[in-house]
């Protein structure tokens, strides 16, 4: 079962997280300040930790870069009544993975962790492999496999996997493949996204046996390989 760890002092807001924890099949371990919530995160292998902002000895985005010096790979979710932008882009900034304001709706708590934990999920080895359980890019010889079968992919399909490998779990727009894929700051009117995930996504599905892309309505995408598997 994954741990994740919970920074947070008011004791109504602690127990919503572990409830939200719980619900994901998930142990919850509960910290009520900031040092011993960055104490914690050093003890243990957690999967995601959730800091609030304004704890008793600190401000939670301010641990961030001592959870990191600690040797913890735990994916990092800011909750905070901080939740203008100008906030959530310093939480950002300052190495957070994700940022959700207060007050949440519960299930877009859940949300979030569930995609939090479906990146956790990806494993980066010696900045060559990512690999999603039977899924594996190499980055060095650009090559995709499924298993042990190799699943052909072009130069673009290929940049568009890795994109998509990196935000794992999370919505990617048409817009961001756009941007980070084909280098446009504009949307040329064209169909040219909608085609090359098209042919990756039929690629993956037939090695994989399952979707690996996922559309999200009326959003863009979700690279998800694992949904769907017990």
């Amino acid at each position: 079962m994954r741990r994740i760890l919970i920074v947070e002092d008011d004791a109504a807001a602690a127990r919503a997280l572990s409830e939200a924890v719980r619900d994901l099949g998930c142990a919850p371990v509960v910290m009520r300040s900031f040092d011993d919530g960055v104490t914690a995160a050093g003890l243990a292998d957690f999967a995601v930790v959730v800091f609030d902002r304004m704890l008793p000895g600190g401000d939670g985005v301010d641990a961030i870069a001592k959870i990191r010096a600690g040797g913890s790979t735990a994916l990092i979710l800011v909750v905070s009544a901080l939740g203008r932008a100008a906030n959530k882009i310093e939480g950002l900034e300052k190495g957070a993975d994700d940022y959700l304001a207060k007050p949440f709706d519960p299930e877009e708590l859940r949300a979030r962790l569930r995609a939090l934990l479906r990146r956790q999920e990806m494993t980066v080895l010696d900045n060559d492999l990512i690999a999603f359980g039977a899924l594996e890019i190499r980055m060095k010889a650009r090559t995709v496999h499924v298993k042990t079968e190799h699943v052909p992919v072009s130069p673009k399909e290929f940049e568009l996997i890795t994109y998509f490998a990196r935000n794992a779990g999370q919505v990617v727009t048409r817009m961001q493949l756009l941007e980070h894929v084909w280098k446009l700051h504009f949307d040329p009117q064209t169909n040219v996204v909608d085609v090359h995930v098209g042919r990756l996504r039929r690629k993956l599905e037939a090695a994989a046996g399952r979707p690996v892309i996922h559309t999200a309505r009326g959003e863009g995408y979700i690279f998800d390989p694992g949904r769907g598997v017990s």
